[in-house]
């Protein structure tokens, strides 16, 4: 452990973190504070500096560090519509962030993924379903990712701004939403009145309302310039316009992106020179280290190095990383019953009921269930991509068991996810070698590499698809250096060829991979190496014979490990007609997956290419699964899970539900069997347009607005951004405004009520949109404000809304943003105003310009 003591005596009243940050600065060596403009910064011990990694992340709970509580993604949390909701997730994040730090220890060294420094949230405008991150951001409309990001903010940092939880790092700032292919040195040249209108809003929210300690610049280039290097962004807008007082963070290797992809200087030593002037204070990537040369060679002064090691160091501060701790944090990740608590109201709020013919939602008690798709029972679609490791993650498969009862479910998997991807190979494939007939296999788990000893635990296991992230998968194991021994049979739904995959997920920059061998009939089929990430190997059947399996695993330190196939469509889909022979209803579980879409992923089949979707159909294979269903001729229930718009036009015009469930946590099988059964009334609303075709859009590198979201989209859409069914029913009542005449600058008030003219208590969300009938370079309708509230059956509840000046505002072509007088037309209800249906009017009088 370093001393700290000189830095503990320093923080007397009336010394804050800046001078603090000052007077450590000016013991530095130019070299040593270089250095410290690194993600990765070292210590120093001669000064009582412990090595500090800024990188953490915390999208929908702590990640990449081991046990934490896994929430729904982003776009699912969004769904809820809930700020308060944010809040509470958000604290979680920072609780277990603290735990995670204090279990390093205050004065030692903190590795990655072990800070207080939260890169997070994502609030990028998810402006085209094809880009594959738009699950990591809070959807397409500005007004309700600003309200979001807020209060996640806030839960983040806590109530004490000098003294906060953790930093929140908003991303990516701005105007960053894919291709993925290419993000590394591609330009956009958004027109002033979409900068300040749709990319630009939520950013603001974030800095000038949250108070967010610090901000991420994308990869992208504004104008030609890289927005690492962007004076007029990150110094007149976020400094001077919005008062920001934190410091700028690089995204991951942005700096050097400005010189290989870029090409804006021809070394890094310029364009870390660029950046550090521009007001980009930590590189996360080492392209900083050149600053040495910049220096050297005159591209940059020495002050412009201090100003941005001074904001880094104050920020340490502020976090207490010097001080004793003023509060006592426990040590380690502790999932609490009230995190656990949380998640499942999460997953609840985010569930989106989008249609619900005959009311065959809530499944009727007792009824026998046939559940199919490739989504129904894996893991990946539960902790999506930047996630922590799951403690007893619930599939929707377990769910509906546990809700139901074993007797009323019949499983099969029925279809892959997409043309040539492999899925987990299901339980219903697999037979304990115990000769009780058990679905899945035996596993063996080896306190050492070493399978001749005895083993510390013994289960079966229903399928091979674990998340071991720094986390033992059975009681009795170290974190690293086990083994697992699975054995059983393989049960092939009919013949064919199999393609059997088994994969792990590998570390980076760690010390021991895993290795594995797969064993059919006793003879090597396939084995990983340590230098591999996966293997796959052909097998042919001609029959359904039980063929007996085995799979050695010998773990080092690698995060996961999945044993997959593709099998044959038609076996497949001929299992699925016999699990629908007899029951009373089919639940599909289908859509995409974090494997599909993602950040930079190495995909390219038919639909998906390098994490982007090129097209917005379910994938073939689903789609003949669910015409398959539907043939059945019983009830045939869709739940999509995704983390961006599917088109189901099929399921629309076929299904007689469809339920929108996205990527939803570690209990999200829980939350869906809830509302499938009823114990649980749907009340989450899209957060984006879902388009009946990828031909309604313009071109995806055009960052263009007009003709995409909502707001600027003229077609007719599949389904509306704040669409959501409820098993109720609710009625308004005419709002009432505070007046008919709003004198520019004023804000609006308005009252409503609404009644739940159902038989069963239920959430709303009220849903106030403008439109602006004068103004030729408006949005068609915007939303103004929004509220989810509980009414009971047979009651009301009057609901206030106040719309702010700013909300009230338009932008003109010139990026100017002004209260205009005029005519405006207000739509209250529980979700876009319907075509024909009536508005209520009211007039600004008078005019007055808003600050950027």
């Amino acid at each position: 452990m370093f001393n700290v003591s000189w830095s503990v005596q320093a923080a007397s009243p009336g010394n804050d973190a800046g001078e603090r940050a000052h007077a450590l600065i000016a013991r530095m060596t130019l070299a040593e504070k270089i250095a410290q403009l690194q993600n990765a910064a070292p210590a120093i011990p001669r000064l009582g500096v412990p090595a500090y990694n800024w990188w953490n992340e915390g999208l929908h709970g702590l990640a990449r560090s081991g046990p934490a509580t896994v929430f729904p993604q982003a776009i699912g949390l969004a769904a809820s519509w809930n700020p308060s909701l944010m809040q509470e997730v958000g604290g979680v994040v920072a609780r277990q962030a603290r735990e995670r730090y204090t279990a390093v220890g205050t004065g030692n060294d903190h590795p990655q993924y072990h800070g207080l420094t939260i890169w997070s949230p994502n609030i990028n405008i998810f402006r085209d379903p094809r880009w594959g991150r738009g699950q990591e951001t809070y959807g397409e409309d500005p007004t309700l990712t600003a309200a979001l990001a807020r209060r996640f903010i806030g839960g983040l940092q806590g109530s004490d701004p000098l003294h906060p939880t953790v930093i929140a790092t908003p991303k990516h700032f701005a105007v960053h939403s894919g291709p993925e292919p290419g993000r590394h040195g591609f330009n956009v040249d958004p027109s002033p009145h979409d900068l300040e209108d749709t990319y630009l809003p939520a950013f603001r929210a974030a800095i000038v309302d949250a108070h967010a300690g610090s901000i991420m610049c994308a990869y992208n280039a504004i104008g030609g310039t890289p927005v690492c290097a962007l004076p007029w962004l990150l110094g007149e807008r976020l400094r001077k316009d919005w008062h920001f007082q934190g410091y700028v963070v690089s995204d991951c290797d942005a700096i050097d992106d400005m010189t290989q992809f870029h090409r804006y200087r021809p070394d890094n030593a310029g364009s870390a020179a660029s950046a550090l002037r521009a007001g980009t204070d930590l590189d996360c990537g080492d392209a900083y280290a050149a600053l040495a040369k910049a220096v050297t060679e005159g591209k940059v002064d020495a002050h412009s190095i201090d100003t941005a090691a001074e904001r880094l160091f104050a920020a340490r501060f502020r976090l207490g990383m010097f001080d004793p701790p003023t509060q006592a944090w426990r040590s380690g990740t502790t999932e609490t019953e009230a995190d656990r608590q949380l998640t499942l109201r999460a997953a609840l709020q985010s569930i989106v009921l989008l249609k619900n013919e005959h009311d065959v939602l809530p499944l009727k008690t007792g009824a026998r269930i046939a559940v199919i798709g490739p989504n129904a029972d894996v893991l990946d679609v539960l902790e999506a991509n930047y996630h922590g490791t799951a403690r007893n993650p619930v599939s929707p498969l377990t769910g509906l068991v546990a809700q139901l009862g074993k007797a009323n479910i019949r499983y099969a998997q029925g279809s892959t996810l997409a043309p040539g991807v492999p899925v987990v190979l299901p339980s219903t494939a697999l037979r304990d070698a115990t000769g009780e007939g058990t679905s899945g296999l035996r596993g063996e788990y080896f306190a050492t590499h070493d399978f001749t000893a005895k083993p510390v635990a013994v289960r079966t296991d229903a399928t091979i698809d674990l998340d071991v992230d720094q986390a033992a998968p059975a009681a009795g194991l170290p974190a690293e250096g086990y083994a697992v021994r699975w054995s059983g049979d393989l049960l092939p739904p009919g013949p064919g060829d199999y393609t059997l995959r088994v994969m792990v997920e590998r570390c980076y920059d760690c010390q021991a991979h895993d290795k594995l061998r797969l064993y059919i009939d006793d003879h090597l089929l396939t084995q990983i190496p340590a230098d591999d990430g996966s293997a796959t190997a052909t097998l042919h059947v001609t029959d359904t014979h039980a063929r007996r399996l085995r799979l050695e695993w010998e773990h080092g330190q690698d995060e996961g490990i999945h044993l997959q196939w593709i099998a044959p469509a038609d076996a497949q889909l001929a299992e699925a007609r016999r699990a629908m022979d007899g029951v009373d209803a089919v639940v599909a579980f289908v859509g995409l997956s974090p494997g599909l879409e993602g950040e930079e992923l190495k995909v390219d089949v038919p639909g998906f290419a390098g994490g982007d979707r090129t097209d917005l159909e379910l994938p073939a294979p689903q789609q003949r699964l669910l015409e398959t269903a539907a043939a059945s001729g019983k009830p045939l229930v869709v739940v999509l899970m995704s983390g961006s718009a599917v088109a189901l036009n099929w399921a629309k015009a076929h299904a007689d539900a469809i339920v929108v469930a996205w990527y939803p946590g570690e209990e999200g099988g829980t939350a869906i069997a809830r509302m499938l059964a009823g114990v649980a009334n749907p009340a989450g609303r899209l957060p984006v347009t879902f388009y009946r075709s990828v031909n309604d859009l313009p071109a995806f590198t055009s960052y263009a607005m007009k003709g995409r979201t909502y707001r600027y989209f003229s077609g007719e859409p599949l389904y509306a951004f704040g669409d959501g069914l409820s098993y109720t029913r609710f009625a308004y009542d005419a709002p009432v405004l505070s007046t008919g005449h709003v004198k520019a600058g004023r804000p609006l008030d308005v009252d409503v009520t609404v009644h739940n003219t159902g038989k069963r208590d239920g959430e709303e969300v009220v849903q106030a949109y403008l439109a602006y009938p004068s103004a030729t370079d408006a949005p068609r309708r915007a939303l103004m404000g929004f509220q989810r509230v509980s009414v009971a059956a047979g009651k009301s509840r009057v609901v206030h809304l106040s719309i702010s000046p700013r909300a009230l505002s338009l932008v003109d072509a010139n990026g100017k943003r002004r209260v205009r007088p005029g005519r405006y037309q207000l739509y209250v209800g529980g979700s876009q105003p319907k075509p024909g249906e009536p508005s209520n009017d009211f007039t600004i009088t008078g005019e007055a310009r808003l600050p950027r």
